[in-house]
This record gives structure tokens, sequence and C-alpha cells, in this order.
């Protein structure tokens, strides 16, 4: 905030900073906006000028079978491996915080790791681990490595929500009588909750998106979404890639808006404000 006393310097570099942050928000995110007026081109190409608006991309979508095959893979493949990373990944947070054993650093990095090592890597792992179990081309050998690759996302966000946990009210609980399963939901799991809610929503968001884990686990019939558009661009790239683009953009966006209001929740159940 510009005081009322600051000197010219101050003033100046006050509204530069804000004019280079825009600047360089505007250099990230035109890349992502271009693509949406495109999906509406009544066009076969994706170029500007547009020769006119239409929505025959999005009808395309909707009528063929192979992109709502591939968004049923999607659905199917996401919402499971979101629920198994976060039930997996609450559990893992809660342990490793209200526990201190010998290699706990080693195990939380080890947890975590799908999350920084390349993708390539976790792919190529992936199949050659569940490749001589069967899995590999199974929904539930795809289910598992996206929850995998969600895990770490929820350990992230539960973990530091749990940094600032009471655990004064556990022990109340606990002298009044309830039992640790009792506790938990009724006592630790309503003020964790938007930690949770925020990693599965990552963890959803990953999974949504992955394309090189499918590549290496699906078979040709289990192409997500996001399989469906690589194929699509390496073929054809057709403006129904841009329209499906949008869709996810869009998608993206509720999921950040919905990130900053159980954000803004977190911060108000931590202080016990309320506007």
């Amino acid at each position: 905030m510009l005081q009322a006393y600051a000197s010219p310097l101050e003033r100046t570099w006050f509204y530069a900073h804000r004019v280079i942050a825009g600047l360089i928000l505007l250099f990230l995110i035109l890349p992502i906006l271009v693509i949406v007026p495109l999906s509406f081109n009544s066009d076969s190409f994706l170029m500007y000028p547009m020769a006119g608006a239409s929505l025959r991309w999005y009808e395309e979508i909707i009528g063929s079978d192979v992109w709502r095959n591939a968004l049923l893979n999607s659905l199917i493949v996401s919402p499971a491996a979101t629920l198994l990373a976060v039930v997996l990944g609450t559990l893992a947070s809660i342990g490793l915080v209200r526990s201190d054993f010998p290699g706990k650093a080693l195990l939380t990095a080890i947890l975590i790791s799908p999350m920084v090592v390349p993708v390539v890597i976790v792919g190529v792992a992936m199949y050659l681990f569940f490749a001589p179990l069967g899995l590999a081309g199974s929904y539930t050998g795809l289910i598992l490595a996206h929850a995998a690759l969600g895990v770490p996302f929820v350990i992230t966000t539960v973990t530091a929500t749990l940094q600032g946990f009471d655990y004064n009210l556990v022990r109340a609980a606990a002298s009044l009588g309830a039992n640790p399963v009792l506790t938990f939901f009724r006592v630790t799991l309503p003020l964790v909750a938007p930690g949770i809610v925020s990693g599965g929503l990552f963890a959803f968001a990953t999974s949504f998106d992955e394309v090189v884990v499918t590549l290496f686990l699906a078979s040709p019939g289990q192409a997500t979404l996001p399989r469906q558009m690589f194929a699509g661009i390496r073929e054809n790239i057709s403006p129904a890639i841009a329209a499906v683009a949008t869709i996810l953009i869009v998608l993206s966006t509720l999921m950040l808006l919905t990130l900053e209001w159980l954000r803004q929740r977190a911060e108000k159940l931590r202080t016990g404000k309320s506007r």
C-alpha cells in the first residue's frame, strides 16, 4: 500500500512494479486465451483472422463417439483416482504430522516424489511395474497410476492445514469419551476439510490433464480426453481440439476460484473472524 509520505522514487516504483507485474501476467496468460476465440472459428484451420463465428466444433465434440468415449474415460478415471488419492494422502499426512520416527524425512520425500520426478520416468516405471501384474491396459492400473500422481498434492495441502491444528480439541474429545474414529470424523475432519478439498481439486486436475502416463498404461479403448487431444494434434490439428481446450480452461478457472474460496474460508476458521 502506498503511504501518503512516500518519496517520488517510492511512488514511481510502486506504480512501475504493478505495471511490470501486469505485463508478466499478460505474457503468461495470452498464449492460453488466444485459443478460446479459435474454438468458435467457422473455418477448418487454426488461424487468424477468423473466417466467422460458429459453434460447429462444439457440436462436433458432442456428436462424436470418439470424443464422448474419451470424456467418459476421463470421468471414470479421474474421480476414482481423486477419491483414492484423497483417502491415502489424508491418512499419510495425519500420520506424518502426528508421528516422529526415524526415516520420516525420507518417507516424506518418497511420498511426494511423483510431484518432482519427470513424468516420463514415472510413466516408464509404472508400466514396468504394472505390466507383469496384468494391470497395464486396465482401468484399475490407470486409476492407481493417476492416484499415485495426485497423492503428493493431497499430502502437501493437508499437511499445511494441520500445521495450525489445535490438538487440544482432540484431547478434549477423548476426555469426553469419544473414540479415535469418532474424534476424527467429528473434530479433525471438519477442521482440515479445506485442505483435503484443495488437495482433491489438485489431484483431480492432475488426473484429468494427465497424458504421458496414460500413453504408457491405457489401451486404445481407454483414451482419456488429454490423450485424444494429443492424438488429434499428431494426426490433424482441428479446431475441435481448441473447443476441448476451451472447456478445460473454463474448468481450470472454476477450480482456481474454488481453491481461493477454500483458502479464504480456512483463513476465517483459523482466525475466528467473519465478514
